[in-house]
This record gives structure tokens, C-alpha cells and sequence, in this order.
């Protein structure tokens, strides 16, 4: 079982738990290579930390976004540091991009299935 459950994103606020006894380190909230913010822990339960980050409304636009969260011991306000723990992440996908690259998916999959299906049936016609 991974570390870290993704609770999901509420009103701009994604959230998750991260199991394990000791206190987390200092969890960076990170998009397109640059810290965004540092997300909080808070102790929920015995072996349980509830962890919270805000997702700025300036980094939300058509596409694909990924946020990731990583785990180091930097200080407040510095960049993650070389080597951070890769604790989960976030994909959001919005816009009318998403429209044109789910028909081509669709397309590509339809024909790589019509493809099977001949071979298929060659397979089960071939009587060696």
C-alpha cells in the first residue's frame, strides 16, 4: 500500500492521508517544475496524517495540469530539494483540448481493435 491516499480536490483544496507513525518532513505542492506552496499535516489519528494543499486558481487553465506533492527536510519557502520523495499527484484536465484528444483516442483504439479482429479471424480460418 502506497504511503499517501489522495482524498481527492474540494473547492480548489486537494487533500489526502498519509500513513505512517512519524511526522511527515516538510510536503511541497509542485507545477511545472516550480514549488508552489507547501501543503500542512495534520495529525488525524494514530499512524494517520491528514494532508492539505490550496491550488492556485492562476495555475488552472485548458489542458492538462499535474501537481505533484514531494517530501523533503528544506526549509520554508526554499525550492524542493535534489532527491524529494515522490509522494502522489494530482491531474486535471479541462477545455475544449480534451474534446479532440478523447475522438482521436477513440479513433486510434477503433482501428488498433478492427486490426485484432483480422487477425483474429485469419487466425481461426487458417486450417493449420
Amino acid at each position: 500500500m502506497s504511503e499517501f491516499e489522495s482524498l481527492g480536490l474540494k473547492s480548489g483544496i486537494w487533500e489526502g492521508v498519509i500513513h505512517r507513525e512519524a511526522q511527515p518532513g516538510r510536503l511541497v505542492l509542485v507545477h511545472m517544475g516550480s514549488r508552489l506552496a507547501e501543503a500542512r499535516a495534520t495529525a488525524e489519528a494514530e499512524g494517520r496524517w491528514l494532508v492539505a494543499a490550496a491550488i492556485p486558481a492562476e495555475r488552472l487553465s485548458d489542458g492538462v495540469q499535474s501537481f505533484l506533492l514531494l517530501e523533503d527536510q528544506g526549509a520554508e519557502g526554499e525550492p524542493p530539494q535534489p532527491g524529494a520523495a515522490h509522494l502522489g499527484s494530482l491531474t486535471l484536465i479541462a477545455g475544449d483540448i480534451l474534446d479532440g484528444d478523447l475522438h482521436a483516442e477513440l479513433a486510434l483504439m477503433r482501428s488498433e481493435l478492427e486490426l485484432l479482429k483480422k487477425e483474429l479471424r485469419r487466425l481461426a480460418m487458417d486450417p493449420a
